[in-house]
């Protein structure tokens, strides 16, 4: 770059884009990089602050901002995402489906550790939505060495630093358990809120069973909806110390492995993750969810379950030390307006 004041600067070129600002109106480039400057340019530079300027001298050492950007983009994506337009430096990266973001935090750390460059992103392990932003990257100079850029390169080598597990179509099963439901005392009010979560996420509630608090009858009906081709089996109620539930007993029989009954999350402390293992159509082995979700689920706007259900939705393993680390973060505030997933429940440990 060369500087010069801009009375003088007249034919030259812009090394950068040149942001306006107009407070309620307009916020964005009046002139891009590599516009050549005019005599009728000059007022309007000096009207949004620029008595001086930078202009471009060609230097085969040196990458500017926008190609330093891109950069930046490649080491972000991978399928399912895009760039947007590359302005003033920077570019976001945007979904192109639903799914589950995840994030390579070292290698993020391993670039913002450099310095002069930057990538700004969204907590991982939560939903997007095609078309949201996922990131945003730029390098702080309006030029950097185009050696620094290869040595990021190098650093954070390997699988790009996010990734989008598409959601599956999964066939869910919803076993409601309790005598007061089963034997018509009270009405069910904890399927409907868990078929419209499921939903949420494109899943199908294929089958529905209510059993009373006889372990037996639980553990008939979690193999029923098994044999019937169930993805993921929830089951409600019945989660908590009292001797009439029987719940985790039945998940702890049909299930493979247990991996936790209890989380560090309120509300939802009492929920349970096991995983029955299965051969699918081509004799992969797939796992099969199996969950006690605890009766916070159906009252409570937000819990473990909204945490969880995302990533089992995506087919994405969740272990037994992820939960542990849900803690900090893991209390939700109740707030009159709920803005989740746009608020710290959750996000401490990720």
């Amino acid at each position: 770059m060369k500087l010069m004041k801009t009375t003088e600067a007249v034919g030259q070129m812009l090394c950068h884009d040149i942001t306006q600002i107009i407070p309620g109106e307009f916020k964005g480039p009046v002139f891009r990089k590599g516009h050549i400057i005019t005599e009728e340019d000059v007022p309007v530079l000096l009207s949004v602050g620029k008595d001086n300027i930078y202009i471009w001298e060609v230097n085969e050492s040196m990458m500017h901002e926008n190609d330093a950007a891109m950069v930046l983009y490649g080491l972000c994506a991978n399928e399912f995402m895009h760039p947007s337009e590359v302005k003033e430096g920077k570019v976001e990266v945007v979904a192109e489906t639903d799914g589950l973001l995840k994030v390579d935090s070292a290698r993020l750390d391993a670039v913002n550790s450099q310095g002069e460059m930057m990538i700004a992103c969204r907590h991982g392990n939560f939903p997007v939505r095609a078309g949201d932003k996922i990131a945003g990257t730029r390098i702080i100079p309006l030029i950097i060495e185009k050696e620094k850029m290869e040595q990021v390169r190098e650093k954070a080598g390997g699988a790009p630093i996010f990734t989008i597990l598409p959601f599956r179509k999964k066939k869910v099963g919803i076993l409601t358990t309790g005598n007061e439901v089963y034997y018509g005392r009270i009405e069910d009010r904890f399927t409907p809120v868990v078929k419209r979560k499921v939903e949420e996420y494109g899943g199908e509630v294929t089958a529905h069973a209510l059993s009373s608090d006889e372990a037996e009858m639980e553990i008939s009906c979690i193999r029923e909806m098994l044999e019937a081709g169930c993805d993921m089996i929830l089951c409600t109620g019945g989660m908590s110390v009292d001797p009439d539930d029987r719940t985790p007993l039945a998940i702890r029989t049909v299930a493979d492995e247990v991996i936790t009954y209890g989380a560090p999350v309120l509300p939802g402390a009492m929920f349970m993750l096991s995983y029955k293992y299965a051969k699918d159509e081509a004799g992969e082995t797939k796992r099969i969810p199996i969950c006690g979700l605890p009766g916070c689920v159906m009252y409570a706007k937000r819990t473990i379950f909204d945490l969880v259900l995302p990533r089992l939705m995506a087919d994405d393993p969740v272990t037994a030390e992820e939960i542990s680390r849900l803690g900090m973060g893991g209390l939700c505030l109740n707030c009159d307006v709920c803005t989740f997933p746009n608020c710290g429940f959750g996000k401490g440990a990720v």
